[in-house]
């Protein structure tokens, strides 16, 4: 009995299948189904014309010429030259304009140009050779109206399709571009929360342990406590020459800075419902910072995509770990202005907090837009209980 196949099994087959289905390759399988599928409609007439061909052969070498198609992307020239040999054997138009476009797409316009003047000069020899059908215009006026516009349509929509992908390469470059730029400067400011934040800890362990070394003048322990604030201010030092801060550093903000955001994020009219849990008022300041940053992002980013509509607001701890979460419905109509952004914010917050080991998420969840951030709280149990 053959067993079947299990749900994982067939979703695991299910992704797989959607996977090569959006693929270049698939569509390259297409492309050349299509083609032969066209020119299969002439095989009646190109076994009554040549007679060393049936019906069942033409149908072959269509079908191993459409097949070099698959090639298109990596060895355009190949369906192409293919194409010229069979226009002038079994006098298909068909391939050639495949091969046309795929040239013009894949290679750009110049190539599609020198193409389309080579396939125009194959066609015209081929129109000066005895036995090339009536059909295909008695004069020469009438054979280039035929092939004319058959090489320049197919080589032109080629060549637009290749200027679109190239708009579509560049477009995603500035989205990466931006997106690196984004994580490089919440890197410096990360760097400079913890010179602001740390520098200002190793300039008080200096001070007290140069205390400490006078009121312990004259007793063993004075030359440890020297050798303590020297080590401070040489850290400190250290601090200030890896981390480069650029203008005067402000106070960085932290939790107590969190009404202020909702009271400016209520002006621009969208409510703010703001739950932060007492304990979480021991956390680090640079935790501290970290939350004001990401709900800083969060509150400008409802504002612009659904002015208007209540955001919601709560900080806790759970299990060890510190959990922001920032819920908004989402707008049922977009904002009669687009939002002004770089769309890097979430790469910005992200870049924060996996910094300090945390994770971020953002989705959509039952109507609203919910971004949560998850971090170690870095508390004592007994502070965390």
């Amino acid at each position: 009995m053959i067993p079947l196949p299990t749900a994982s099994t067939a979703a695991a087959l299910r992704r797989c299948v959607d996977r090569w289905a959006v693929s270049p390759r698939a569509m390259d399988v297409v492309t050349a189904l299509s083609a032969f599928g066209l020119m299969v409609l002439d095989v009646p007439g190109l076994a009554r014309e040549d007679n060393s061909l049936s019906g069942i052969t033409a149908t072959l070498v269509l079908a191993a010429g459409a097949a070099t198609l698959v090639l298109r992307r990596r060895l355009p020239w190949v369906p192409f030259v293919v194409a010229i040999v069979l226009m002038g054997w079994l006098h298909e138009l068909t391939m050639v304009q495949f091969a046309l476009y795929s040239l013009g797409r894949f290679r750009g316009r110049r190539v599609a140009v020198l193409a389309t003047l080579l396939y125009v000069a194959a066609a015209y020899g081929y129109f000066n050779t005895p036995g090339w059908p009536a059909r295909h215009g008695e004069t020469l006026s009438d054979f280039l109206s035929l092939v004319l516009p058959i090489g320049f349509l197919a080589a032109g929509v080629g060549i637009a399709a290749h200027r679109h992908d190239l708009v579509h390469a560049l477009e995603v470059q500035r989205r990466e571009a931006a997106a690196r730029q984004a994580v490089q400067d919440e890197r410096i400011s990360v760097g400079r929360d913890v010179h602001d934040l740390v520098g200002r800890e190793l300039t008080v362990l200096a001070v007290r342990a140069e205390v400490l070394a006078v009121r312990a003048r004259g007793e063993a322990h004075q030359q440890e406590f020297e050798e303590l604030a020297d080590t401070a201010r040489r850290a400190h030092h250290m601090l200030n020459e890896t981390i480069v801060r650029r203008g005067d550093a402000s106070a960085t903000p932290g939790l107590e800075g969190l009404a202020a955001l909702a009271e400016e994020t209520e002006r621009m009219g969208s409510p703010v419902d703001l739950t932060v849990a007492e304990e979480t008022k021991a956390l680090s300041p640079l935790r501290q910072t970290a939350v004001h940053r990401v709900v800083q992002e969060c509150l400008t980013n409802a504002a612009k995509h659904a002015p208007g509509l209540p955001v919601t607001v709560t900080i806790g701890l759970a299990d060890g770990c510190l959990r922001v979460e920032v819920r908004n419905p989402l707008a049922q109509t977009p904002p009669d202005r687009a939002p002004v952004s770089t769309g890097t914010g979430l790469f910005s917050m992200a870049e924060r907090v996996t910094s300090m080991g945390g994770t971020l998420h953002a989705r959509e969840e039952h109507g609203a837009y919910v971004v949560t951030a998850t971090l170690p709280s870095g508390l004592p149990a007994r502070t965390r209980s």
